[in-house]
This record gives C-alpha cells, sequence and structure tokens, in this order.
C-alpha cells in the first residue's frame, strides 16, 4: 500500500499540485467518516438553507436534480465543503494523476475534469484565446458532506470533525449569520456596481453573426468532402471587469431552467453557475450509463403547441440522425472498457422537457469487470460524444481550428466519485463561468453541425440556448 509520503512523491513526478492533510494509515471510508441520518420536516426550505451555509467555504460543489429524479438518479441534492486533500492538474499526464489520487484516497472526491483534457488522450492542442485560468482538473475530499433524498439527510463527515455535526446543523437551520452576511456583501457591492454603470453586465460575443456563418460553411465543406459526419460547433459569449454575486445569479439561472443536473462550483475565486440537462457517464455497480443530448425544440406555454413541438422534435429526421450518430459514438467508446457484448441502447432519442426547451435524450448502457478502474472508464469516453462529433478526433481537430476560444471547463464534467468504483458527472453546458479576481464572466453555447444543417437555424438555435444565462445575469 503506497503511504501518504510515498503519495506526495508520485504526484510531484507527475507535475501536479496536491495539498494532503491526515491522510496516512487507512483509507477506508467506512473508518474516517460519521454517517448521520435525520428526517427533515420541510426538505426544500433546509435545502436552501445549506446552499446559502456553505457560500463560506472555500471549496463548494453542489449538485441538484431539482426534484427531477428518474431512474438512474441516486440523490435529490448533494453538498460537498471544505478540503480535506485535494489535487489540481494541468493535462499532461491528467488521468493518471488522478487516477492515482482515488485510488489513494479511497473515499469520496468532487470537482472537474475540463474538455481540454483531450490533449492528455490523443495528440491535441489548445492554443485559441482563454480568459478564465482554470486548472484543467480539480478534485478535493471534502471534509463536510451531505446528501438529500426523500426527505431525509445523511451527514456524511470525516470522524476527525463529527464533533461539529450539531453546531453546524444548528447554524444551516438558523441561516447562520456570517453565511448571511458574506451573501449581503456581494449583493452589496453587485448593486453599487450597476449603480455606476449602464448595464448590469456588458456581454460581448467573441465572434460576430457573419463570422459564425463563415466557419458554419467551412464546417459544412468538411462534411461534404467527408472528413466528419458531424461536429458540434461553439461560440462564446464574454465580459470583462464583470462583478456578479455568483450566488445569486446561479439562483436566478437555477430557477430558470431547473435542470436535472444544476451545479454550483466555487474553487476559491473561481465559479461555476451551470444548468445542465445532461448527464454525461455514471457506474453503478458494474454498470455504466451514458445519457447524450441531441436535438432541441424551444418550450411554449399553450399546452397543445408545445405538446406538438415536442411531437415535431421525436419525428424529426435531422435531430434524430444528430443523436443517432452520437449514440453510435458512445456506443463504440463504451466497447472500450465494456464487457464484450454487453453494450445496448436502453432508450432512443425520447424526449425529455424541460423549463425552457424539450430535449432527445438517448440511454446507452454497459456492464464492466469489478477490477475496471472508474478513471479509465471516463478517459475512454472523454470528452463526451454529444460535445465534439464524429469521427470524434477529427471533429476535435476542427473545433480547435474553427472555433475563436479555448472551452476551458464549458463542454467538460462535474460530478464525484464514490469510495470504491461509483461516481457520477455531467456535461458542462448552459453554464457560466466566473473568475472573481480577474472579473472576467463567460459563457458559451453551441450545436451539432450535419449535412442537413441550415446556418442561420443553427444560429437561432445558439441564441435560444443562451437566453437563460442572459437572463440569470439580468436577475
Amino acid at each position: 500500500m503506497v503511504n501518504g509520503r510515498s503519495l506526495l512523491i508520485i504526484l510531484r513526478k507527475f507535475n501536479c499540485s496536491v495539498t494532503l492533510s491526515s491522510i496516512e494509515g487507512s483509507s477506508n471510508h467506512s473508518t474516517i467518516r460519521t454517517r448521520k441520518k435525520i428526517k427533515l420536516d420541510n426538505a426544500s426550505e433546509f435545502k436552501a438553507k445549506l446552499l446559502t451555509w456553505s457560500q463560506q467555504f472555500e471549496e463548494v460543489v453542489w449538485l441538484d436534480s431539482n426534484d427531477y429524479l428518474q431512474k438512474y438518479s441516486s440523490f435529490e441534492a448533494a453538498l460537498a465543503v471544505e478540503a480535506h486533500t485535494q489535487i489540481q492538474s494541468g493535462f499532461q499526464n491528467a488521468f493518471a494523476k488522478l487516477q492515482q489520487y482515488k485510488n489513494r484516497i479511497n473515499d469520496y472526491i468532487f470537482g472537474y475534469l475540463s474538455y481540454d483534457l483531450k490533449n492528455d488522450i490523443e495528440e491535441l492542442s489548445s492554443n485559441n484565446f482563454e480568459g478564465l485560468d482554470f486548472p484543467e482538473l480539480h478534485f478535493f475530499q471534502p471534509r463536510k458532506l451531505f446528501f438529500l433524498k426523500d426527505n431525509e439527510l445523511e451527514i456524511c463527515y470525516l470522524k476527525e470533525i463529527e464533533n461539529q455535526i450539531e453546531e453546524d446543523l444548528e447554524q444551516i437551520r438558523h441561516y447562520e449569520e456570517s453565511s448571511a452576511e458574506v451573501i449581503s456583501s456581494l449583493d452589496q457591492i453587485a448593486t453599487n456596481v450597476r449603480k455606476n454603470s449602464r448595464d448590469d453586465v456588458k456581454i460581448h460575443k467573441r465572434i460576430t453573426k457573419k463570422d459564425y456563418l463563415k466557419h458554419l460553411d467551412k464546417i459544412l465543406n468538411h462534411i461534404h468532402r467527408g472528413d466528419i459526419y458531424e461536429v458540434n460547433f461553439c461560440q462564446e459569449f464574454y465580459a470583462d471587469d464583470a462583478t456578479i454575486n455568483p450566488y445569486r445569479v446561479y439562483e436566478h439561472l437555477n430557477k430558470i431552467s431547473s435542470p436535472p443536473f444544476a451545479t454550483f462550483l466555487k474553487i476559491k475565486h473561481k465559479y461555476l453557475l451551470s444548468a445542465s440537462p445532461e448527464r454525461f457517464v455514471r457506474r453503478a455497480g458494474n454498470k455504466v450509463i451514458s445519457q447524450p443530448i441531441k436535438g432541441t425544440a424551444k418550450r411554449l406555454q399553450k399546452k397543445k403547441l408545445d405538446q406538438r413541438l415536442a411531437e415535431q422534435l421525436e419525428a424529426d429526421q435531422k435531430e434524430r440522425s444528430e443523436n443517432i450518430m452520437i449514440v453510435d459514438l458512445v456506443r463504440n467508446d463504451l466497447s472500450k472498457t465494456a464487457i464484450k457484448g454487453s453494450v445496448e441502447v436502453e432508450e432512443l432519442c425520447k424526449v425529455y422537457s424541460f423549463k425552457q426547451v424539450h430535449q432527445l435524450i438517448s440511454t446507452v448502457i454497459s456492464q464492466v469487470t469489478s477490477e475496471t478502474d472508474s478513471t479509465e472508464i471516463i478517459k475512454s469516453l472523454f470528452p463526451m460524444g454529444s460535445m465534439t462529433g464524429a469521427p470524434k478526433i477529427s471533429a476535435m481537430q476542427i473545433i480547435e481550428n474553427e472555433e475563436s476560444t479555448k472551452r476551458g471547463l464549458y463542454s467538460g464534467a462535474v460530478g464525484y466519485f464514490a469510495p470504491g468504483n461509483d461516481f457520477d458527472f455531467n456535461v458542462v453546458i448552459r453554464s457560466i463561468l466566473y473568475n472573481k479576481s480577474k472579473k472576467y464572466l463567460s459563457y458559451s453555447v453551441g450545436g451539432a453541425i450535419t449535412e442537413k444543417s441550415d446556418p442561420e437555424k443553427e444560429y437561432q438555435e445558439c441564441l435560444l440556448k443562451a437566453i437563460a444565462m442572459k437572463k440569470a445575469l439580468k436577475g
């Protein structure tokens, strides 16, 4: 067994930034965590207080299903705060570093994988403009962990701080004052900035509509030549000198969309505020589940018209072909780690309806052996096919050439590894990224381009997807 000192040497060898504390000896989660379950009289009220309370910590990952429970949901919400150990890295040897860290800790770790970890997997590069300066990978082992499900709260604290459970519960129930003051002060800063400027946050397009259409022409030429069948092309909207209250913006964004894979992530001064509707991949025991989204239609207030749009989406041959191409790619990626013959499509092009849009979602599953390492499964699927295209490597090369911004955490994944092998990660879309120290704010949107794509309609679909982020920033 590798001890803490040996792990530190290994991670330094990989040029990896890591903080370790109190990890000598056994890392079995049953011996290092105290678990406590309590029934809640008002789960929704407690849930809101829990997120408010979390704002006092430097490391926060909040995962919220917004009560959109489905077959493969494991909780309604989860909160991980306060790093006990953590790891961050650039793309070089990133998955090897993560595997070493995860297996040594053998506890819950929460964090993210950026899109540009593709450069660790393939002979690729990322040389476009990047304004956010997020590390390519960051995970931490939380000292304090909460799960909400069925009006029950499960608390999982490291044993060395188990005496803080009751005190923290009292603070959460009564909106602990220091947390409320932090949020109030952030509100005041953002309000003062708005009073002295014409706009709340001045959003700019990284490329003009004219340039977007030129890039689409080049991509369509690649498709017509047979270089690729489909590619996900994205554009960035950004703001310099932006001052926001990330907590409030997340609240607004989540209220607008209420998606099943919402995320509030904070790593010191770096924030992700995400209203993602998409699961990337989950492992539950020896079963692996991926649920790619391709195909979008707007929602309407009138029920009959809204239902008609949903039916039209389900029957739309262009939208279905986009989805099916990605399903084939996911099947191929899953087969790299699956038991032979175990990959199957459980759902194909099923319509799921969210507050802003209808989506076509497919569910692809496989079986793996108990010995299959979870990081290898994620690496074999990464980046997700719904955000790249087919063939994947050619699509990623074209993305690099035609897009103007390095994607970073956008098109990446946020989630967690549980003790043992289980994990669950979303796809980072419909998200706002914010670097508070640089005052740089960014959100990107995109869509799948195929031979049947109409450039004008693709551009309008991007604007549709951007509405929620723009509204959230307006408050």
